[in-house]
């Protein structure tokens, strides 16, 4: 291909390499979701799923360092639909968490979290000679993330206000008994409940 065939199809070096950063990305986040369902289907533990989750990310950013560079970029991460699309997977895992009582944390402040700390974890790694990166760093670094944002306790009774909470503000959408105006109210109270806690 000639080089005014891709300037007509990609405008710039840039939009030559989004499309080939949103090409691999695409592949490696349908393969995600696929296993994300599968894991809801065989009623995985969501905190198990979660994690398997985070080491997949881990080992797909690490194998993949200049599409981490790229993504790293919050402008480009933003254009992308692919990324935007592993967001989605990553908020439907938490989302598995909170239907269980064992959220302490709003759902977004949980992704937020896992995002920042897997984001960070990637680059860390990458910026590190392969010979000198601790092994341990991002099971730690998942295991801190885990500390912050999950209960100890499966049992909604012993998990305090805040997860019931969370629990409760995960299932307003399916709360038909409702009305829309309800529901709305509902997850404002909630939200704001748990902003508080």
């Amino acid at each position: 291909m000639q080089a005014p065939t891709i300037y007509r199809l990609f405008g710039d070096k840039d939009g030559l390499l989004d499309a080939v950063a949103e090409h691999v990305m695409a592949t490696y986040v349908a393969a995600k979701a696929s296993i994300v369902d599968a894991a809801s289907a065989d009623d995985v533990d969501p905190i198990d799923d979660l994690r398997a989750g985070w080491q997949m990310q881990i080992d797909f950013g690490i194998a993949n360092p200049t599409l981490s560079a790229l993504l790293s970029d919050p402008g480009r991460a933003l254009r992308s639909p692919a990324a935007q699309s592993g967001r989605h997977i990553l908020q439907a895992r938490v989302h598995r968490v909170a239907l269980t009582g064992r959220l302490r944390v709003s759902e977004q402040l949980a992704v937020d979290l896992i995002r920042a700390a897997g984001t960070g974890a990637v680059l860390t790694l990458l910026s590190t000679p392969p010979e000198q990166r601790d092994p341990d760093l991002t099971d730690d670094l998942f295991d801190a993330v885990l500390r912050r944002i999950v209960t100890d306790a499966p049992d909604l009774p012993d998990c305090g206000p805040v997860a019931s909470a969370v629990a409760l503000r995960a299932i307003v959408p399916r709360l038909d008994m409702l009305s829309n105006a309800e529901r709305n109210l509902l997850a404002e109270w909630l939200d704001r409940a748990i902003d508080a806690l």
